[in-house]
């Protein structure tokens, strides 16, 4: 989630409502604290979401790649992990008796929401029948075992998680008729779910929309939900699937009403993990009805707290190479196709035309799957292809892949800064350029979370 993917998101959000769009603000852009942060990994200028937020979580940066341990880790060996695992944030917060939770649209067990609880050498290792892959595996265990272990190592362990990836919980052989969903990839034979209900009092385990509707947050103490075999969907296929899965709002919601029954306060970490996905993808639209979908969780929490109790950040751990180019008049639909001004200012009315005689989108990216290819002539001289025709093609369309530079098998992140907006104790101390680790250590001074218990938190 970048600036021009925030930007974009705006513009998206407020065209969706009726109106041009520029004017439009996500919420979390109306928070009182912005700074900037750096995404570098240790061993990586553009980084990956493993290194990225190890930073976030840990307060120390870290290779691109591993989760919660430090740079001397080489990556897929565990070899040498102890002595260098990292304690997270939201250990800290167990360790006082807080209550934790994690909630992502992407896989559980997917780098972002990993690295609150697990510590490995390789952000693969989701389920051990991942081990095969990385050297020495005995000296480390697999990320999903980690979720449900949590509570043999730090506090009564997690509170709440609740977002995809329920094939690295569960057996293989599970039968798809289950009622919770199709095989397992799980070769030691542990059922993960079940060992959640059956050491948590007062547990739930729920798969669908209909289990997560009906639990009790009054009454439920941990609360488990993996709505999907893998990553759970975009935002604009679950609304029109049928919704079998809640959504982010929904989930976070949820999460709070649990986690704020404790008067020792809580700790959350909120992702919408498929704007990255649907960005690799090269799909715009997809990347921006998820970031959409985090504004409105980000609104929903900040309801449901106060606002000088309870500290919020937005951020992302990394960009992408996303662009918004062009001279499209004011109100262009932001999917659609460039329509210029024409030299009084005002709109052409048609689609403008590029050199090679063909229209082109606002939306694009410098790498990745949209790139229409390259021929070889005879003296083995790249000649640049065609592009497509998009003169009647839907670029509006929710499967519509804008157009890329470079041809890649997916887009890559970005490298730039990514922005950072705060509310509520210590919000202040996010101004400037900040390296990214230091998120962690706002965040641990503000909740007092590897603190004496009697400090003061930030004001």
């Amino acid at each position: 989630m970048g600036v021009s993917t925030v930007t974009a998101a705006r513009i998206y959000q407020g065209q969706l409502d009726g109106q041009t769009g520029e004017e439009n603000s996500l919420f979390f852009e109306t928070l009182p604290y912005q700074g900037m942060a750096k995404t570098y990994n240790t061993n990586q200028q553009t980084p990956d979401s493993a290194g990225t937020m190890t930073a976030i979580m840990t307060g120390m940066k870290s290779k691109a790649g591993v989760i919660s341990v430090s740079q001397n880790i080489t990556r897929g060996d565990c070899s040498n992990i102890i002595g260098n695992t990292l304690t997270t944030a939201l250990e800290h917060a167990e360790e006082i008796g807080m209550s934790t939770g994690i909630v992502s649209t992407a896989r559980l067990t997917h780098a972002t929401p990993a690295a609150t609880y697990a510590h490995v050498s390789d952000r693969n290792y989701e389920a051990d029948s991942h081990a095969a892959k990385f050297t020495n595996i005995s000296a480390c265990k697999d990320i999903a075992s980690q979720l449900i272990d949590l509570k043999d190592r730090y506090g009564n362990g997690l509170e709440v998680a609740l977002g995809g990836g329920r094939k690295n919980f569960i057996p293989q052989g599970r039968g798809t008729n289950l009622e919770n969903g199709s095989n397992g990839v799980r070769l030691d034979g542990r059922d993960l779910t079940a060992e959640w209900l059956k050491d948590y009092p007062n547990s739930a385990y729920v798969w669908n929309l209909d289990g997560f509707n009906a639990v009790d947050t009054e009454t439920t103490d941990h609360l488990l939900g993996l709505f999907n075999t893998s990553h759970m969907e975009y935002e604009v296929d679950r609304t029109s699937d049928r919704a079998r899965e809640p959504s982010l709002e929904m989930m976070t919601e949820k999460a709070i009403k649990i986690l704020a029954k404790n008067r020792k306060g809580f700790f959350l970490q909120v992702e919408a993990g498929r704007i990255d996905h649907a960005h690799h993808e090269g799909n715009a639209q997809r990347a921006l009805l998820d970031a959409i979908a985090l504004s409105n969780a980000v609104q929903r929490a900040y309801e449901m707290t106060d606002p000088n109790e309870t500290l919020i950040i937005v951020t992302a751990d990394h960009s992408h190479v996303f662009t918004i180019a062009g001279y499209p008049t004011r109100g262009n639909p932001i999917l659609g196709k460039v329509v210029n001004n024409d030299s009084a200012g005002n709109s052409e009315g048609i689609a403008a035309l590029a050199k090679d005689g063909l229209p082109y989108t606002t939306l694009g990216y410098a790498n990745g799957r949209g790139f229409i290819g390259l021929e070889v002539n005879s003296k083995h001289k790249p000649n640049i292809a065609s592009r497509a025709d998009l003169t009647h093609i839907n670029t509006e369309d929710k499967s519509f892949h804008q157009e890329a530079l470079i041809p890649l098998g997916a887009e890559t992140h970005g490298a730039e800064d990514v922005a950072v907006y705060a509310s509520g104790p210590g919000a202040s101390l996010f101004q400037g350029t900040i390296e990214q680790h230091v998120i962690f250590h706002i965040m641990n001074k503000a909740g007092r979370l590897s603190l004496r218990s009697d400090l003061p938190a930030v004001r």
